[in-house]
């Protein structure tokens, strides 16, 4: 009777393994491609499920349109030599005699360092008295301060020369060299030449945005594009701040990819094979090339576009499809953008799901064979 008993035992685990496994579902990486494609809205879904071809790539590429406004590009490159209020000056005044005004016993030279200028644009040197600065480039405020001590000291020669201040600067923050506030000097009065003494940008280049607010403006351009298009390397303007950043965009991949993540773009546009190669390519042994869904939030006058419509408003929920077996699938892979928030979605191959379904079988059969050992007392 025990070999009869056994069987039975062996043959009851088995029914209730399968039945287990044709009850419960089988782990899984997301929905499968039947089930992405019921959600859309000609099956009473929510969302459009598009197939890309060259129209819809045309439509739907769209990246960040960053560069400065005209009233940034046509503020005139300042005066570098002009002399404003908050700047700190350098002057030395050499007297020829040997007990001048100024020099000491045996010193004809005299060094005046950090002579501020004042807020109403004013400095005071001994014996030449108030003198007004600002407005005046440093040669010719040499003329005023030596025709000025020439009433009291033979032939006086002065130099001026204009120091860094507060009166013109600009502050610069984040991914640079060295954080700062900066003065606008000569080799410094564009925005390329105060990132250069700023120590250069720390980042990425691909990736690195620059942004300058003025006042209550502000505007913001690709790091590369400064150097592209020279309209883009501004005159600076005193007060100033420039912000040096990473872009921010990221999409989410999720699915049969090397790397399921949240993950930062590398440059400033990202196609769907680039996309799919930043996060390890598609999984070998469980991906479906014929199912890869880009998932998107698309503003309405692209939805309208893409569908041939004029009707949709507001956001609409968007699924484009890609099938990498196509023969032209690559190419559309290559020519779909990416864009910030999209996530990027790779089903599973239909025997992904056989194989799972038979690995859950085998343990379940091994485990019907564990039980029929210990109730045969093997």
């Amino acid at each position: 009777m025990k070999p009869q008993t056994s069987r039975r035992a062996k043959s009851v685990a088995l029914i209730v393994a399968v039945a287990l496994v044709a009850s419960c579902g089988l782990p899984r990486s997301g929905p499968n491609k039947r089930e992405i494609f019921s959600g859309s809205v000609l099956r009473e879904g929510d969302a459009y499920v598009v197939s890309v071809n060259d129209r819809v790539t045309r439509a739907t590429a769209v990246v960040p349109a960053l560069g400065f406004s005209s009233a940034f590009k046509n503020a005139g490159v300042l005066g570098s030599d002009t002399i404003r209020p908050g700047d700190t000056l350098g002057l030395t005044i050499w007297e020829n005699v040997d007990d001048g005004l100024l020099a000491g016993e045996g010193v004809n030279a005299t060094a005046l360092e950090e002579v501020q200028v004042d807020g109403a644009g004013f400095i005071f040197v001994p014996y030449a008295g108030r003198i007004r600065a600002a407005g005046n480039s440093p040669e010719a405020l040499r003329r005023i301060i030596t025709a000025k001590l020439e009433e009291q000291t033979p032939e006086p020669q002065v130099e001026v020369r204009r120091l860094a201040g507060d009166g013109a600067t600009v502050s610069i923050v984040g991914a640079v060299g060295g954080q700062g506030v900066y003065a606008i000097e000569r080799p410094t009065r564009t925005l390329s030449s105060m990132l250069a003494r700023a120590g250069g940008v720390t980042i990425e280049p691909e990736i690195a945005q620059i942004t300058v607010i003025r006042g209550d403006q502000r505007s913001k351009v690709w790091l590369q594009d400064l150097y592209k298009h020279p309209g883009f390397d501004i005159a600076l303007r005193p007060g100033d701040r420039i912000l040096v950043e990473e872009d921010t965009r990221a999409f989410t991949a999720l699915g049969a990819t090397g790397s399921q993540s949240r993950v930062p773009f590398e440059s400033q546009t990202l196609s769907a094979i680039e996309a799919i190669a930043q996060v390890g390519g598609l999984m070998p042994n469980a991906a479906d090339p014929t199912g890869v869904f880009v998932l998107r939030n698309e503003p309405a006058d692209i939805a309208n576009q893409v569908l041939g419509r004029d009707d949709l408003q507001g956001a609409q929920r968007m699924v484009y499809v890609l099938d990498l077996t196509q023969p032209n699938g690559m190419f559309m892979a290559r020519d779909f953008s990416i864009r910030d928030d999209d996530t990027l979605y790779v089903t599973e191959a239909p025997f992904t799901q056989w194989d799972k379904t038979i690995s859950a079988l085998t343990g379940s059969l091994g485990s019907v064979n564990a039980i029929g050992d210990l109730a045969s007392g093997n």
